[in-house]
């Protein structure tokens, strides 16, 4: 299996320890968290699933279908992993306010469990969460000291936050296939291929100025022109602040960004857009993609911190639990403590 992110740098360098992940469903284990309450009344029905080993868009047509339902009329904030424990909520509308029977469906799908009901005013979005919570089994490890070593400085400094190959699909297929969309200024209506196109576009593009950052020892370091952010404020480094904008860093009062590219122009400054620009000009199919669909400019920190780190060994493996805001990857922080042996799958 070739890895997409191969050519991406470390920030420890890359591990010299192996080891599987997602060895089993129940050494990945991921609990959503949204961050807000249901109405407790409203059209739409909310039911927390918990589902190990299916897909969430599976999950989501075939209670479409025990409810008698469009699979549109189901929806989720966060797609969860399919080789895995997850817990997360659905929306299903309907407004008569009918509660459905799901015996005979959970007959059918014993890998499915309705943990709990209520309803809600509005459908879920996608993501509409606030973040997940992650417990991480990494198994048949070779080198348990170095990882332990590792997720000592992982706490203290954190990782890049490298969006994760699942981003890019099967083999980087994904990716490929936005370059084309942007070549051959292709038109489609289907807005999930758009929107999962898209994504893959600029987060490669993302990717690559973090990297590049990391290369030339510039990850907690900042430069004239960069864009911080602190929740949603943003400041600018110019020549009279870039002392303090780097203790900002250092204390993590703030957050050093990189372009989630758009169709309009970057607003870094100096050497920050001399690091960024070159990584836009070196997609024209995935900036021709970009623009064509109107995206516009954001930012995206470039360190991941997980939150409630702690870790715990036995024998050969290591078990990590940690939470991560929406749209962070955990694959980010295993990628940094362990060169990943495939798992043979049997599908």
């Amino acid at each position: 299996m070739s890895d997409i992110l191969s050519s991406l740098a470390y920030l420890n360098g890359k591990p010299t320890a192996t080891g599987k992940i997602k060895a089993q469903p129940e050494h990945f284990q991921v609990n959503e968290i949204l961050g807000y309450e249901f109405a407790g009344s409203g059209e739409h029905l909310m039911i927390r699933i918990r589902k190990t080993g299916e897909n969430t868009s599976f999950v989501a047509n075939e209670l479409a279908k025990a409810c008698g339902v469009k699979s549109k009329d189901v929806s989720w904030a966060g797609l969860k992993d399919r080789h895995a424990v997850t817990e997360q909520w659905l929306s299903i509308h309907l407004p008569k306010g009918d509660a459905p029977d799901f015996s005979e469906f959970l007959k059918q799908y014993p890998s499915i469990e309705i943990l709990e009901t209520t309803r809600h005013n509005k459908k879920l979005r996608p993501g509409e969460l606030s973040g997940n919570h992650f417990s991480v089994t990494l198994s048949e490890v070779s080198d348990v000291a170095d990882v332990l070593k590792r997720l000592e400085s992982i706490a203290e400094t954190g990782v890049p936050n490298y969006f994760g190959s699942q981003r890019f699909g099967n083999q980087g297929n994904n990716l490929e296939e936005a370059r084309r969309w942007g070549k051959e200024n292709v038109r489609t209506r289907n807005q999930n291929k758009r929107s999962m196109l898209l994504s893959a576009a600029r987060s490669w593009i993302f990717n690559n100025i973090l990297s590049e950052r990391i290369e030339q020892n510039l990850f907690t370091q900042v430069v004239e022109g960069d864009v911080l952010q602190a929740g949603s404020e943003q400041a600018q480094v110019d020549t009279d602040n870039l002392e303090a904008m780097n203790q900002a860093v250092s204390a993590s009062e703030m957050n050093i960004t990189a372009a989630m590219a758009g169709d309009n122009a970057l607003p870094t400054k100096a050497r920050a857009l001399e690091l960024e620009q070159p990584h836009l000009d070196a997609e024209p199919d995935l900036m021709a993609l970009i623009c064509g669909n109107r995206m516009r400019h954001d930012r995206r920190a470039i360190s991941l911190k997980a939150q409630d780190l702690s870790w715990s060994s036995e024998g050969d493996c290591v078990t990590l639990k940690f939470s991560l805001d929406a749209g962070c990857f955990a694959t980010a922080i295993v990628r940094e403590l362990i060169e990943e042996i495939e798992v043979e799958r049997v599908y």
